[in-house]
């Protein structure tokens, strides 16, 4: 059975995102994480000690789905919360040890998954593929009545010309 939408781009890069996440997933279940779980380290290890609410805002979510996420990664020993000494409500959250090398195999693991998903292009293809991915989200995030920065799209790999 064919889907309607399957001539489109919108759907193919579906299928290609959905596909990613899927092939992602595979490789982290050994290491006891979910989807949505490796984004909290790896904010956590470019940020250093955020609060609930800066992580929320980072990865675009609410804070009680931030909250969730942490509470689900504190108790499999990713993360800690530490409370401020001036404000005990003012509660950040930071890697244990154990999220620190969670975090780097995560990385590692996403740029073999990305190696495998454009094993066949050649590096001005993938330069390109990239490009043309960052204008796709600008001009939606035009349509959506925002802009780049809105949406953190890197505004430095984006040429003068839109679609």
């Amino acid at each position: 059975m064919q889907h309607p939408n399957e001539h489109t781009i919108g759907w193919v890069l579906a299928q290609a995102a959905r596909l990613h996440r899927f092939y992602l997933n595979e490789k982290m279940v050994e290491m006891g994480l979910f989807a949505g779980q490796e984004q909290v380290l790896q904010v956590l290890a470019n940020q250093g000690a955020i609060t609930i609410g800066d992580l929320a805002t980072i990865l675009r979510v609410r804070p009680p789905t931030a909250s969730k996420a942490v509470t689900r990664l504190a108790v499999l020993g990713f993360v800690e919360r530490q409370s401020n000494d001036g404000d005990r409500r003012a509660v950040r959250v930071r890697l244990t040890r154990k999220g620190e090398t969670a975090a780097a195999r995560i990385q590692a693991l996403w740029d073999d998954v990305e190696t495998d998903m454009v094993v066949e292009f050649d590096p001005k293809e993938r330069k390109r593929l990239r490009k043309l991915l960052l204008r796709a989200a600008a001009n939606l995030a035009t349509a959506l009545g925002g802009d780049e920065q809105d949406f953190d799209i890197p505004l430095d790999a984006l040429d003068d010309h839109r679609v």
